[in-house]
């Protein structure tokens, strides 16, 4: 009986996690039309949260890239299809890893950021500031970030699936040997706009950069204002965000690729 109340019990809390982060949203975005107003805002969070992710994208995309290649060619030279190395680079990218390594590391490196600053802005007491001075934090705190770390996502991801390619592409055909032309040739015969990136680049990360951002948001203003609460905060947001995002994948891709 313990168990099935425990269990109970996490779903309940599960259930509340989601409308909670429902009613959030809605609550910072209720405000969206402030961005026409204070465009600085926004551009400063896009500089914050995507520019300066961007060199770790790109160094990732490559090895990541240039692992598929190596792999793929190790396996389909058994069977004589080593020419289809930019394929099977081209729809692991596109398909899974460049929206869901790209939501990871911006996980760490910029959600994780988020979380420790809406926390620090609340011990601080910035976060009371702003609500004494008669200027709401939703808007002009939340709004800006949330946003920037939407869009940001991914314009990432489609950075990190064009480094990928590039550097299958250089693994392939400089290193390996293959032809250059057959490479990119069974690239563009199997690739297909629609299913593959639209579906596994746009839609996904877009989804992904929803939940990042979401969760980063609101564990900055749920923990407590304290140097110890700011550091589970930050940890909290690492560790939901990715398993959101994980499974996230999985609902999408089960969705998307039927």
């Amino acid at each position: 009986m313990k168990l099935i109340e425990t269990i109970g019990q996490k779903t309940i809390d599960c259930v509340n996690a989601l409308g909670e982060s429902v009613v959030f949203f809605f609550a910072v975005m209720r405000h969206s039309g402030y961005l026409f107003q204070k465009p600085g805002l926004f551009a400063r969070q896009v500089y914050q949260l995507g520019i300066l992710s961007l060199p770790i994208i790109l160094l990732s995309g490559m090895f990541i890239g240039m692992v598929l290649a190596f792999q793929g060619y190790v396996n389909l030279v058994r069977f004589g299809a080593e020419a289809s190395v930019g394929t099977v680079t081209a729809l692991a990218l596109f398909r899974e890893l460049a929206s869901v390594f790209t939501a990871l590391l911006y996980t760490g490196r910029a959600c994780s950021s988020l979380t420790a600053e809406i926390g620090l802005m609340r011990a601080t007491e910035q976060w009371s500031s702003y609500e004494m001075m008669a200027v709401d934090p939703y808007r002009y705190i939340l709004l800006p970030r949330l946003m920037a770390g939407i869009i940001v996502v991914p314009i990432l991801t489609i950075f990190f699936s064009d480094v990928g390619i590039l550097g299958s592409y250089y693994i392939a055909v400089e290193v390996l040997g293959l032809d250059g032309g057959g490479y990119w040739s069974q690239m563009q015969s199997s690739v297909i706009f629609y299913d593959d990136i639209f579906n596994g680049v746009i839609i996904k990360s877009v989804v992904f950069g929803l939940i990042c951002n979401l969760v980063a948001l609101r564990e900055g203003l749920r923990g407590h204002a304290t140097s110890s609460g700011v550091a589970n905060s930050t940890t909290a947001t690492v560790v939901k965000a990715s398993l959101l995002v994980l499974a996230a994948d999985f609902i999408l891709t089960a969705l998307l690729f039927r």
